[in-house]
C-alpha cells in the first residue's frame, strides 16, 4: 500500500527534473538522444521520485502516518531499542550518496508503544530528503518524540560518505559517526551507556 502524499504542492515535479537532467547531460558534453541516454531523463526522474520522497512530508506528517500506539504497563521504564537500521540518503553539499548507513533508535515509552516497524518507516522516510547525518538524527529524533509521546529518545548513526571517499580528500575507509540524545539521555550518563550496552549485544 503506497504512502498517501498530504500536501500536494511539496510533490516533487517529475518533469522539471527530466528537463534538467537532459541539461545536465548537455553541459557534459554528452548527446541525450543517443541509444543509451535517451530514457536517462526519465529513469533519473523516477529514482528521484522514489529516494527523495521524504522530501514532500514534514517532520510532523510523518509522525502522524506512523503514530499508531499500543499500551504498556503504567510506570514501565523499559528502553526500547531497534538498532542497525539499514539506510542511505544524500548529502545536500554535493548530493553525494551516503552509504553503509546503518541507524539505531532507542526510547522510553510512557505509557504507549510504538509499534517496531514504524520505527524503521520513520527512518526510511526521515532519510529520503537532501540531508545532513546530523540533521538526519535531530528528525528522527523529533518524529518519535511526536509520535510516541516520549521525550527521551537517543540516535546513532553511522555511514560512509562519498563526498568524503570518492572524491576531494579520498579516503575509503572513513566513517562518520553521530549520536542524537534528548530528554533523559542527554542528562544521564547511565542511560547512555545502557544504550550503547544493548547495541553492542547480539
Amino acid at each position: 500500500m503506497g504512502i498517501e502524499k498530504k500536501n500536494d504542492k511539496k510533490a516533487i515535479d517529475k518533469k522539471a527534473i527530466e528537463m534538467h537532467i537532459r541539461g545536465i547531460l548537455e553541459a557534459l558534453g554528452e548527446d541525450p538522444d543517443r541509444e543509451g541516454l535517451r530514457e536517462t531523463p526519465d529513469r533519473v526522474a523516477r529514482m528521484y521520485e522514489e529516494i527523495f520522497a521524504g522530501t514532500a512530508y514534514t517532520n510532523e506528517e510523518i509522525a502522524q502516518m506512523f503514530n499508531k500506539t499500543f499500551e504498556v504497563p503504567e510506570g514501565s521504564e523499559d528502553l526500547v531499542v531497534v538498532k542497525d537500521i539499514e539506510a542511505f540518503s544524500y548529502c545536500e553539499h554535493h548530493m553525494a550518496l551516503m552509504y553503509d548507513m546503518k541507524i539505531s533508535v532507542a526510547y522510553i515509552p510512557t505509557d504507549r508503544v510504538i509499534g517496531l516497524s514504524k520505527i524503521a518507516r520513520i527512518v526510511d522516510l526521515a532519510t529520503k530528503r537532501l540531508q545532513l547525518q546530523e540533521r538526519i538524527g535531530t528528525d528522527i529524533a523529533e518524529i518519535m518524540q511526536l509520535a510516541t509521546g516520549s521525550e527521551d529518545i537517543a540516535v546513532l548513526i553511522s555511514a560512509n560518505h562519498s563526498c568524503m571517499t570518492a572524491r576531494g580528500i579520498k579516503k575509503p575507509s572513513a566513517k562518520t559517526v553521530t549520536t542524537t540524545f534528548r530528554g533523559r539521555f542527554e542528562k544521564e550518563t547511565e542511560l547512555q551507556n545502557r544504550f550503547f550496552a544493548m547495541l553492542r549485544e547480539g
